[in-house]
């Protein structure tokens, strides 16, 4: 049975009333240089109960990050809570070690500061942490935030883009709560629906061409967006930047993780009061938030509890009034002409299968509630996935195994859709995407390209947006490295080289110029010696491992008095 629901209408265990509160607009930054402090703190919610929440730069949310393409930018993250985090850019192309995944943790009074040069086109991404487990947690404590480019070709175009004022950031996101009133593991039971960390959001809209860059920042709930009074609305950018023309809708479904902008013409509507909604009746059987997931005895607990699932509830109210100093009257139409990758260069292709995972012999694995993994493996921080060589091109084909719908994320690349469920996508993901939802027992056909930087040892992450899952290990990493002949850096120090690391199996070590004569021992966790190999006058060594179990070893090189190790990694 399908519901409609107006968040005046719902309640929390029966005894809390909303009434509406202004929404709140994140405060921006803007320049080259960002201080941002993650902190602790509370907020009230509910009557007056103090409810512990994080934040950046304050104690509940996260300010808007606005830069230009080509800005050289500095981050300086600084942790002061108890426990350890991460911060990443999701959706900027950067190198690997200044993405923000699990290998870059920020200790507890630590500050982590990485520099890159900005370049994606304009768009909206945004920013939050990244591992150790606590992704689910942080980001629904508050540790979420917008991050705008801003480009030429964006400003020489007809759209409203003052922000907080015509320009409005919406991060919609569903909470969890205890029953002491503080922010949980959602556990299926995310019931309070905030817009920019405001729970039952009003805002007034000028009369006038308005721009939404909405931002599914749930951890698990998809949304179908549109109007209570079903006006239409104009999109004109997906994840990653924006489209080639606008095109009319008066309905978008964005899964965790996704953005879109839209265009609102609120003219027409001048005096009058309607809601930004969620039109979750019309969500396909098997994606968190439909009226059902799963069957019979594998479906998720206590899913029918959940009063969102399966109904329409309002996001956002909004009055119409009137207008501003210098309004944008009319939809833009043209925009930034959109060429995607060319099919014609390939050179790889993959398939990521989307499964249940025995992590123990007593374990039954659910289709719907997990474990989950990828390509039969869960996330292991000491391994890496796929490799990947710079400026390569490749189709990678998402199949899912399980009976729920998973976002997929892929770090630091933009790709276009080629299909979906063997079809075209539609009209609304044709564009930069970095997230792509995965229906049950379908699959997802993309193309992308792996551009600008290379690291032999530092990966980047693909993994499911459900963050739950992917706290729970449904993750992979991806090493992009260089084979141009010379591109290794030149060892200024007696010292050794092994690329790639990780790898199948097989090694290229290369020594200092000093060191020609060398001995080379490989050694596994357990002290045994898997390799003895003597080079001499020689400044480098191709080394075979055959058919050796992955996982780590030592690779330990002796030159008289000198002497090295490092961790080398078997997939």
């Amino acid at each position: 049975m399908h519901f409609t629901f107006t968040l005046l209408s719902l309640c929390l265990g029966s005894t809390f009333l909303f009434a509406q509160n202004p929404l709140l607009i994140p405060s921006s930054l803007t320049g080259t240089s960002f201080n941002l402090s993650v902190q602790s703190g509370t907020t009230i919610f509910y009557d007056t109960i103090s409810t512990p929440t994080f934040g950046i730069n304050g104690v509940w949310m996260s300010p808007t990050i606005i830069v230009n393409k080509g800005d050289s930018i500095t981050l300086n993250v600084t942790n002061n809570l108890n426990v350890k985090t991460t911060m990443h850019w999701h959706g900027l192309h950067v190198a690997a070690k200044n993405d923000g995944g699990p290998h870059q943790e920020i200790a507890p009074a630590a500050t982590w500061s990485p520099s890159y040069r900005v370049r994606n086109q304009a768009s909206t991404f945004w920013y939050h942490p990244h591992g150790a487990a606590q992704t689910e947690l942080q980001v629904s404590k508050g540790l979420a935030g917008f991050f705008i480019v801003r480009d030429s070709a964006e400003a020489a175009l007809n759209l409203p883009r003052t922000y907080g004022v015509d320009d409005i950031p919406v991060v919609v996101q569903t909470r969890a709560f205890d029953v002491l009133k503080q922010i949980a593991i959602a556990d299926h039971m995310d019931t309070a629906v905030f817009a920019n960390g405001t729970l039952d959001a009003t805002w007034n809209a000028p009369g006038q061409v308005v721009r939404f860059r909405l931002l599914n920042g749930s951890s698990l709930r998809t949304f179908r967006f549109g109007f209570s009074n079903n006006i239409t609305f104009y999109q004109i950018a997906t994840d990653g930047g924006l489209m080639d023309s606008s095109f009319a809708l008066t309905r978008l479904t964005l899964s965790p993780g996704e953005r879109a902008e839209i265009l609102i013409d609120f003219a027409p509507y001048i005096g009058q009061n309607f809601n930004l909604t969620s039109f979750s009746t019309e969500l396909p059987t098997g994606i968190y938030g439909a009226d059902s997931v799963g069957m019979g005895a594998d479906s998720i607990q206590d899913y029918d509890m959940n009063f969102l699932n399966g109904s329409d509830f309002d996001l956002l109210r909004i009055n119409a009034i009137g207008q501003t100093a210098n309004p944008v009257t009319s939809i833009a139409t043209a925009l930034i002409p959109y060429q995607p990758f060319d099919t014609n260069s390939v050179n790889n292709v993959r398939t990521i299968l989307m499964d249940t995972l025995r992590i123990l012999p007593a374990d039954v694995p659910s289709l719907v509630s997990g474990p989950f993994g990828l390509n039969g493996r869960s996330f292991d921080i000491d391994s890496v996935n796929e490799i990947i060589f710079l400026n390569s091109t490749e189709i990678w084909t998402l199949v899912n195994r399980t009976s729920i719908a998973h976002p997929f994320h892929m770090h630091a690349i933009q790709f276009n859709i080629l299909e979906k469920g063997g079809i075209l996508p539609p009209a609304s993901e044709r564009g930069w995407k970095d997230v792509v939802l995965v229906m049950p027992g379908d699959s997802v056909k993309f193309i992308t390209q792996f551009t600008t930087f290379a690291d032999n040892t530092t990966p980047y992450m693909y993994h499911c947006h459900l963050l739950h899952h992917e706290d729970d290990g449904m993750m992979g990493s991806f090493l992009v490295i260089d084979t141009t002949v010379g591109n290794e850096p030149e060892m200024e120090e007696p010292g050794i080289l092994v690329t790639p690391n990780p790898s199948e199996g097989k090694f290229t070590v290369k020594f200092h110029k000093s060191l020609q004569h060398a001995a080379i021992r490989i050694i596994d966790v357990f002290g045994n010696c898997k390799l003895n190999l003597e080079i001499i006058n020689k400044g480098f060594a191709e080394i075979d491992l055959g058919g050796i179990a992955r996982g780590i070893y030592f690779l330990v090189a002796k030159s008289g008095s000198w002497e090295s190790g490092m961790k080398i990694i078997v997939r």
